[in-house]
């Protein structure tokens, strides 16, 4: 059966034949009051830079406004640092409940402490909105981008729940949109389901372009809008999906704004790379999650404290190269996998040091060592915490 063929992720999109829904905007003005009681950070004993002025009207600048769905950590990092860019863009933080809408009145803004300066980096000027199928029974309405196009969306959502708010939004995403998922794992989107899915999904020649952001800075939960910048690391950014050439979208250059206004964000150290080597970055994040993440939760140590042992006789060095050689077979046979001969082909294209005559046989053996056993545990070992 051809829904065999697909994860069930995509079946289920194939099968909707739904037009896209129609969302409202909400913001605090849509809260009735005294009917949601917001709650307060309180102040803190760092040193404190505060931006309280007032933000644009977000139905004024749709064009160039940054919507970050999903302002959790990694979100709440990248709206303080995107707000202090030198060419700083309007930004609106969309929220998944609606309480949260009347905990951002009640919150001094967006709280991001940084323990390397001992600083605490406090925001207001951002609009934030709830977008739901619900219309406000209280205040004004408004549909999400006055019912135009979104141009710059960064998602910063759990990996498992991204692709599903890309899709819900979809009638407001097209040719001139451009669309950042900054989460761990893989992104979906790769050849060969990501092809299928755009096609299904848009018109011929109006998908968005689509983009991944692999995020290794070390960022905590301290409470709503709040988080601690615990360890300061780099980020990569790159092209999942082209829109400007749907007949070859992994092969275009590196030329988008919303990837160059990201990459030049200070303080997160993001760096732009091709869409190749975006791909082979997420399978090395998606071996730390999963083989090293779990092992730290359950032992509740750091990273560094897993590879204090040389003993193979070690039974937590056996567990570690066990995980290690089980996630070195799937990804390499990924690697000499069909369906990933398009992104490897992107990938020789554009890294200088392989050359224009090295093929893809020869590209695919670099790869395999990349993600040989021994290597593996050779880089995780060097990611101390």
């Amino acid at each position: 059966m051809a829904s065999q063929e697909h994860p069930s992720w995509l079946t289920a999109l194939l099968a909707d034949t739904r037009p896209p829904p129609k969302l409202f905007a909400w913001s605090p003005a849509n809260i009735q009051p005294n009917l949601d009681e917001g709650i307060d950070m309180g102040s803190s004993n760092s040193d404190e830079e505060y931006d309280s002025h007032s933000c644009v009207s977000s139905s004024t600048d749709s064009d160039q406004r940054i919507y970050i769905i999903g302002p959790g950590n990694i979100g709440r990092l990248y709206a303080t640092h995107m707000a202090r860019h030198p060419n700083a863009l309007p930004i609106t933080l969309v929220v998944h409940r609606k309480e949260l809408l009347s905990q951002w009145v009640a919150c001094e803004g967006v709280g991001l402490a940084d323990l390397t300066s001992g600083k605490l980096f406090l925001n207001k000027r951002f609009t934030v909105e709830w977008w739901t199928e619900t219309r406000p029974h209280y205040g004004p309405v408004k549909e999400v981008a006055e019912g135009k196009k979104l141009h710059n969306v960064f998602i910063s959502t759990k990996a498992e729940a991204g692709l599903s708010e890309a899709d819900r939004i979809r009638r407001y995403l097209g040719r001139c949109s451009s669309v950042v998922f900054a989460q761990n794992g893989v992104c979906k989107l790769w050849p060969p389901h990501g092809p299928l899915y755009i096609s299904h999904r848009y018109p011929s020649g109006d998908a968005p372009t689509f983009s991944a952001c692999v995020v290794s800075h070390g960022v905590a939960s301290a409470g709503p809008f709040l988080s601690i910048h615990a360890a300061p690391a780099d980020a990569y950014i790159g092209p999942v999906f082209w829109a400007s050439d749907p007949e070859s979208p992994w092969r275009q250059p590196l030329d988008d704004f919303l990837i160059r206004h990201i990459a030049t964000t200070p303080l997160v150290n993001t760096k732009q790379v091709s869409s190749g080597e975006i791909w082979l970055l997420q399978l090395e994040k998606l071996v730390m999650n999963a083989a090293i993440n779990p092992l730290t939760a359950l032992l509740r140590c750091k990273t560094g404290e897993l590879f204090t042992s040389y003993d193979s006789d070690d039974p937590l060095t056996q567990v570690i190269d066990k995980l290690l050689w089980q996630a070195s077979a799937v990804i390499q046979g990924l690697i000499n996998h069909d369906a990933s001969r398009s992104v490897i082909t992107s990938y020789a294209e554009q890294t200088p040091r392989l050359g224009t005559s090295c093929n893809i046989p020869q590209v695919r053996k670099k790869l395999m060592e990349r993600f040989s056993q021994p290597i593996l545990k050779s880089k995780l070992s060097q990611k101390e915490d």
